[in-house]
């Protein structure tokens, strides 16, 4: 008999159940990463977005961008200066898109419900789109107005060939604008397949 038997080595064994592990860990890491990132980033009023999205040429993930950004999907969203619903109409703007739109029997309270408010809000959207034809200067005329930006688009401090704006003079709107493109950035990486 062999009195020097060579003992196993159980350092392949453990290596294989790390690996396991790991990858087990790193799985449940992606997939409720993913989760938490659907839920911070959630597709809520989809057929409203969708429809009202596609009637007026924008992009849908800016919408979607649009309603967290505005309102954290919460309908009944009332900012500090008045607006309303989940895209957040100011009065005045309401005024603005029923006159463009020839409409004659909505009102503002309107703006509470949903479909009505994505309805108004992608109007919104797509007539700014019409005039500006890029998500960052439409952002910028979203929060700030049409006005403000067509001025800044005739200064050349802050615009380079009228098009684009190379600087946005007031903060909370440059702001506005980076939250809205990072929010349309992140719905494109997570539905847009």
């Amino acid at each position: 008999m062999n009195r020097y038997r060579r003992k196993r080595s159980t350092a392949p064994v453990m290596i294989a159940v790390v690996l396991i592990f790991a990858l087990i860990i790193g799985i449940v890491g992606y997939f409720g990463y993913r989760y938490y990132l659907e839920k911070t980033y959630p597709l809520g009023y989809q057929d409203y977005v969708e429809r009202y999205a596609k009637e007026n040429r924008v992009s849908k993930y800016l919408v979607y961008a649009v309603i967290k950004t505005e309102s954290g999907f919460r309908p009944d969203a009332v900012s500090d200066v008045g607006a309303r619903g989940l895209m957040q109409i100011m009065e005045d703007t309401f005024d603005w898109i029923k006159f463009k739109s020839d409409d004659e029997e909505t009102v503002y309270y309107d703006m509470y419900d949903p479909k009505t408010n994505i309805d108004f809000g992608c109007r919104l959207l797509g007539y700014l789109y019409e005039a500006f034809g890029n998500v960052e200067t439409v952002a910028a005329a979203y929060h700030a107005g049409r006005g403000g930006v067509n001025e800044w688009l005739e200064d050349s401090r802050y615009s380079k060939d009228g098009v684009h704006l190379d600087v946005i003079p007031i903060p909370d709107t440059a702001h506005y604008v980076d939250k809205i493109t990072k929010a349309m950035d992140m719905y494109i990486e997570l539905y847009d397949k």
